[in-house]
């Protein structure tokens, strides 16, 4: 029997897939808990068109975030912090000091939690960049700049 899976399962699909699996397994299983659906000409069409709105959505997705990582590849952020005179700052930089300086320098909004710096703490100043994951595969690698206030 063909099944719709409507989420992932383990060893059997990914969500959205169409997959042949015995009667009994659809039937007594994947159906009554919700799973998946019975493939009918009319659930297949749904399917395709679903499938559809999906390649589209992802299309404009991709590709405003492919302009989002042009837009951030050569740009330096500047972080100002409270620091010694031995040029080490008290407490340290992170993804949330980033992500701020980014939407307040350059307008661009950015979620701290795809935010990756290099390293484990900023804890002085100077230069250092940071991997931001925009989309998927999209990646881009961002400088920042950790100045005395």
């Amino acid at each position: 029997m063909k099944i719709i899976l409507k989420q992932d399962i383990n060893k059997l699909g990914y969500a959205h897939e169409i997959v042949k699996v015995k009667n009994g397994y659809a039937r007594n299983f994947l159906i009554p808990k919700g799973f998946a659906i019975m493939l009918t000409p009319s659930s297949e069409k749904e399917h395709a068109e679903m499938i559809r709105q999906k390649a589209f959505k992802e299309n404009k997705i991709r590709s405003q975030s492919e302009t989002l990582a042009k837009a951030l590849e050569n740009i330096t952020v500047k972080i100002g912090a409270k620091a010694g005179t031995s040029g080490k700052i008290f407490g340290s930089v992170n993804a949330i000091q980033i992500a701020d300086a980014i939407k307040e320098q350059f307008n661009y909004d950015i979620d701290r939690k795809k935010i990756f710096v290099d390293g484990d703490h900023v804890k002085e100043l100077g230069t250092y960049t940071a991997r931001v994951n925009i989309y998927k595969e999209i990646k881009v690698e961002i400088k920042f700049e950790v100045i005395a206030e």
